[in-house]
């Protein structure tokens, strides 16, 4: 009789067993459908981020320009006195000529908005670099006004009543014969990664944030990596184990969790309330994203020596090294591949930062590269809150295109910390 009942029991051929594995089995389908549902839903909602951002700033790649003929007309431009000149005549008489003509005041007011207010400041600063040039014919190719920008590029329509348009009818006769002429070319904006920050949307770049990101990063970097390598190996390696350590650990990793604000107003009220360091410095800015990016690098180098079997400290010490020996000949270089891992995505987490650095001022218009740590600088994230904030329409898509080449850092950051550990990753 058991052995009926047990016989009974286990008959996996049953209805009731074959449901029961059906069940399982659906249940394992739900799931992988879940999860592959999970991951489309994450592509499809990452895709639309950038397809938005692409279709938003990919206008900011090109620039609309008019190459003009100057003459530098030496009663306008002194030799002894070469940034004084009147280089907005020169600017403005040089694009009179690309449309030769009779024009009342009212057309020449017109025709001249066309050009960029920034013209002439490029010209002076070309004749600055070379005063030879005084009293010659030189070409240069200038952006035209942001309007004319926008309604080359199509992102101002053309058929719509002339009082919801930022360009005249009388200015787009004028465009016209500049295109039927050939004068209006769009090519590539290098001066969005060669120009500094600027009121007038044509000519502004990303210059001066992306020298500012790169000190920020440079000061973070060199305070961060050596403190939290040496913090992490003394508490993994050397420090003993009571409750002390443990409220440090414990700490450390609240720490990680803290946000990037908090810090932002650490470094207001003591670098630069107590200590008195510059306002907007790269090297206030990268202190500050030091102690936001230490926890991480902590963290990350503590998991990178536990990774390291066991076997290779025995060996070590079975050799009669000593503790000290061990860390430094043996145990950190097999961590190393995992601690730069670690550090760079702490550094790319920096670099995204905003909220620190405009707490300590990195967000002031600055229109120049800084020249050292100390000197008032921008960064890419806080580039982006100004111009995001800006009311002229060619911001709008020079925010998107300072979204992208952030992105693109990032991405190049992370394919960087893939690389290292992938080509110095050992297996043991």
């Amino acid at each position: 009789m058991v052995s009926t009942s047990m016989s009974e029991t286990h008959d996996w051929l049953s209805e009731d067993a074959r449901g029961r594995v059906r069940r399982r089995h659906a249940a394992d389908r739900r799931m992988q459908i879940y999860g592959l549902g999970a991951i489309a839903l994450a592509i499809g909602l990452l895709g639309i981020l950038l397809g938005s951002l692409i279709l938003s700033g990919y206008s900011a790649f090109v620039q609309t320009k008019v190459p003009l003929q100057v003459y530098v007309d030496p009663a306008q431009v002194p030799a002894d006195n070469v940034g004084g000149g009147n280089y907005r005549k020169l600017a403005r008489d040089a694009f009179a000529q690309l449309l030769p003509g009779e024009m009342n005041r009212t057309e020449q007011r017109a025709y001249f908005d066309m050009l960029s207010a920034g013209a002439p400041y490029l010209l002076r600063d070309r004749v600055m670099d070379d005063p030879s040039l005084i009293g010659q014919t030189i070409s240069i190719s200038v952006p035209v006004a942001d309007p004319i920008d926008q309604f080359h590029k199509g992102i101002t329509p053309r058929d719509v009543p002339e009082d919801q348009r930022r360009v005249s009818d009388l200015q787009i006769g004028y465009y016209d014969q500049l295109v039927a002429q050939g004068f209006i070319s769009a090519p590539f904006n290098w001066a969005l990664f060669t120009s500094a920050d600027s009121r007038f949307p044509e000519l502004a770049g990303l210059s001066g944030a992306l020298v500012g990101s790169f000190y920020a990063l440079l000061v973070c970097f060199l305070i961060s990596f050596p403190v939290g390598i040496a913090a992490a190996i003394y508490l993994e390696e050397f420090a003993r184990k009571n409750r002390w350590s443990d409220l440090v650990e414990v700490n450390i990793n609240n720490l990680a969790a803290v946000p990037s604000v908090v810090f932002g107003l650490l470094g207001l009220a003591v670098f630069l309330g107590f200590f008195g360091l510059p306002r907007s410095a790269p090297l206030v800015g990268g202190m500050v994203l030091s102690l936001m990016t230490l926890p991480t690098i902590i963290i990350a180098t503590r998991a990178a020596l536990k990774a390291v079997p066991p076997s290779i400290r025995e060996a070590a010490f079975g050799i009669g090294a000593s503790r000290h020996q061990v860390v430094m000949h043996h145990v950190l270089p097999l961590a190393m591949p995992g601690i730069l891992t670690g550090t760079i995505i702490g550094l790319a987490q920096a670099l995204g930062e905003t909220a620190p650095l405009l707490l300590i001022g990195m967000n002031a218009f600055i229109t120049s590269e800084p020249g050292g740590l100390t000197d008032p600088a921008t960064a890419l994230p806080t580039q982006i809150f100004i111009w995001a904030d800006s009311p002229e329409r060619g911001f709008v898509a020079r925010t998107s295109a300072a979204i992208l080449v952030l992105i693109g850092f990032l991405i190049f950051m992370n394919a960087i910390a893939i690389f290292l550990r992938q080509k110095l990753e050992r297996k043991w």
